[in-house]
């Protein structure tokens, strides 16, 4: 007997409500165009599921609930109504635990759809916060879906995103729930919804079987070819709502048989949901004057696409150093943040560069230290295991020049490392500002202060004494 399935899948969304600039890549320099709205996915959401009624399945791979002036102001909670009108069938999470696990769990408490999480668990009695697995219908086939939440939430994130509960892997646990699913539930087949990162998927799916289809998040790859590993098919779609990634499937005998894939771009010729956008509007009304005030112009396209530098985080950067008159600054390698094209810099856009606004901060520091602490984030963006990987993107940096050689073993990557415009000095102590713990982590360091100025602020005073550049630097090169 043939079935057939479509899966669709949003990953990676940071709360990105409206249309906004993504940074699309060309046969020559990248243009911006504009993409992405929740009222356009409902769209696409909805054309697919009349299409091929009684077939088609939708799930959210995470970072849905944070990125945004709206999303973070409301703690998640604006975005429930509009989420629950796109009808998933079921989410995972990462940056969803920034408001505190509690709050996340109120705010998945409302949600018409479980959030899955076969690795995360209560400190207290060890047991599951979020059910692992759930099974969903359709008109012929019974779906298995597994959730993985990201594993990085209580070993690089604050501490307040992780009180009171710890996180696995959550592949040591993935073998029992898909031979629960295949012979105690009866499942036709098994989709795993995960938030670790691409590469860890790829070596999750190496070695273990039985998972026919793995949606994956965090890392924002645009797949516009799915990998196969194991015979599990793998697609992730991008990031801001600005995709969305559409598996048709045919299944014979309880396996996929064949499958065609597209990573469709949410651009400006889909007509928008009509329901939908008058939610989205509904919540960005109240924040429309505040939101869209000119506060500068930049005369360089700012982006976070690149993982050595960005030229988002060199603006960011630059304002820190304004802020402080320190030699270096330092900030997390954040990937969310929708582009903004050079001109008008906007309210909004500041937001949109730094949402969780944290306080300026400065620290006295080592060469020594200085180099441990850029060795270690190298090695948890390149590590050979990908289950080592923690991070986002390179730490970013100003002030200083390190050139990498990113094949090497974990320790030694870093050839030469120069600071405040020398070699560096192992026994120098340098003076150097960074917004939040991924900045410039604990450890490293000594007389921390929080200044009485925050990052937005800190953007802000930057841009108004006139038109800003962030070109990128070669302050990480690869050599």
């Amino acid at each position: 007997m043939t079935d057939h399935l479509t899966l669709l899948q949003v990953n990676d969304s940071h709360g990105y409500l409206e249309p906004h600039q993504e940074l699309f890549y060309a046969a020559g320099p990248p243009v911006y165009r504009t993409a992405g709205g929740y009222a356009r996915i409902a769209a696409l959401l909805e054309d697919a599921r009349e299409e091929r009624p009684g077939t088609v399945l939708a799930f959210d791979c995470g970072d849905t609930i944070h990125g945004t002036y709206p999303a973070v102001r409301s703690e998640g909670e604006a975005l429930v109504p509009i989420l629950n009108a796109l009808a998933f069938d079921a989410m995972t999470a990462h940056w969803e635990f920034a408001y505190g696990p509690e709050q996340f769990r109120k705010v998945a408490g409302r949600l018409d759809y479980p959030v899955l999480a076969d690795n995360c668990y209560d400190d207290a009695t060890g047991d599951p916060v979020f059910p692992p697995y759930t099974v969903c219908e359709t008109d012929s086939l019974q779906v298995g879906v597994i959730g993985i939440a990201a594993t990085i939430v209580d070993k690089v994130m604050p501490d307040s995103f992780s009180e009171g509960i710890h996180f696995s892997l959550g592949n040591a646990e993935l073998p029992g729930h898909i031979a629960r699913l295949r012979e105690e539930e009866g499942v036709d087949l098994v989709v795993v919804i995960s938030h670790l990162g691409f590469p860890q998927e790829v070596k999750l799916a190496r070695e273990t079987d039985g998972i026919d289809v793995l949606l994956s998040g965090h890392t924002h790859n645009r797949l516009f070819e799915p990998a196969v590993v194991n015979d599990t098919v793998i697609i992730q779609s991008g990031c801001h709502a600005s995709f969305l990634g559409r598996l048709d499937l045919t299944v014979e005998n309880r396996r996929v048989k064949k499958f065609d894939h597209e990573l469709i771009v949410v651009g400006e010729e889909i007509r928008p949901h009509p329901e939908v956008e008058e939610m989205v509007e509904g919540i960005m009304e109240p924040h429309r004057e505040y939101l869209s005030r000119v506060v500068g112009e930049t005369r360089t396209g700012l982006n976070r696409n690149t993982v050595l530098e960005a030229t988002m985080d060199n603006l960011l950067l630059q304002a820190l150093l304004d802020a402080t008159g320190a030699e270096m600054a330092f900030s997390n390698g954040w990937r969310y943040g929708a582009p903004v094209p050079p001109g008008p810099v906007t309210q909004n856009d500041l937001w949109d560069i730094i949402p969780v606004n944290p306080p300026v901060s400065t620290v006295e520091i080592t060469g020594r230290d200085l180099r441990a602490m850029m060795e270690e984030n190298l090695e948890r963006t390149f590590s050979r295991d990908p289950y080592q990987q923690m991070g986002g993107y390179v730490k970013r940096c100003m002030g200083v020049n390190l050139y990498c050689k990113m094949e090497n073993p974990a320790g030694l990557r870093i050839q030469e490392f120069f600071a405040a415009g020398k070699r560096l000095d192992p026994d120098a102590v340098y003076s150097a500002a960074f917004v939040t713990g991924q900045g410039v982590p604990p450890k490293y360091g000594k007389n921390r202060q929080n200044l009485d100025v925050r990052a937005i602020e800190a953007l802000e005073r930057y841009l108004a004494k006139g038109p800003v550049s962030a070109e990128l630097r070669g302050s990480v090169t690869a050599v």
